[in-house]
């Protein structure tokens, strides 16, 4: 199975299983890789051993012998089901619900869209126009400086961001252009 990077979701050609660090050849992003153990097996060994009588089962693979426990339920886990982090061993159940010391292992849910915001700020700020001043800036500015940032958990394109860019930059151009007009209009006095 394929991992695609974070920035361009191409497939990463190889990552390294103990640090997890993995280069993209086509963007050059950093990537960050965590799997499960399983992932890191060979076909053969990913295969658990059957329990005999007397040994230790998995609670999730009855079937299966047990090769560790887990550390917050002490339930045990055969070598599919046992996620290591660390010193700890973790069954999936404790990963899920975030459960004790499980909740060191930062389960990535959500990201924030800084897409969107860049161009809900100047869209949003049209209503109330005064305001396009600062907020054409400061979406120009987070438009470029999140630009390779990861986008979501979910594929999306930069599209929002390039939008933004141009409707801030519209404001900015009208905002320099109706400051210039003003200070170069000849003033009219009355009679």
């Amino acid at each position: 199975m394929p991992i695609p990077c974070a920035r361009c979701e191409m497939p990463l050609s190889r990552w390294d299983p103990h640090t997890g660090a993995a280069d993209c050849r086509l963007c050059g992003a950093s990537n960050t890789v965590e799997a499960f153990p399983a992932i890191l097996l060979n076909t053969a060994a990913a295969r658990p051993e059957s329990a005999m009588d007397g040994e230790a089962a998995c609670f999730d693979h009855p079937g299966k012998r047990a090769v560790a426990a887990c550390s917050q339920c002490g339930r045990y886990l055969c070598g599919l089901c046992s996620v290591d982090c660390g010193a700890d061993i973790w069954c999936p159940s404790c990963v899920t619900a975030r459960a004790g010391r499980a909740q060191a292992a930062n389960l990535e849910t959500s990201r924030t869209l800084y897409d969107s915001i860049a161009l809900t700020l100047p869209l949003a700020t049209l209503i109330m126009w005064p305001f396009t001043i600062v907020a054409a800036p400061a979406s120009l500015v987070m438009s470029i400086a999140k630009w390779k940032s990861p986008r979501s958990l979910v594929r999306r394109t930069r599209w929002r961001f390039v939008v933004a860019i141009l409707i801030s930059l519209a404001e900015i151009v009208a905002w320099v252009w109706g400051i210039a007009y003003t200070l170069t209009r000849p003033l009219v006095r009355g009679a």
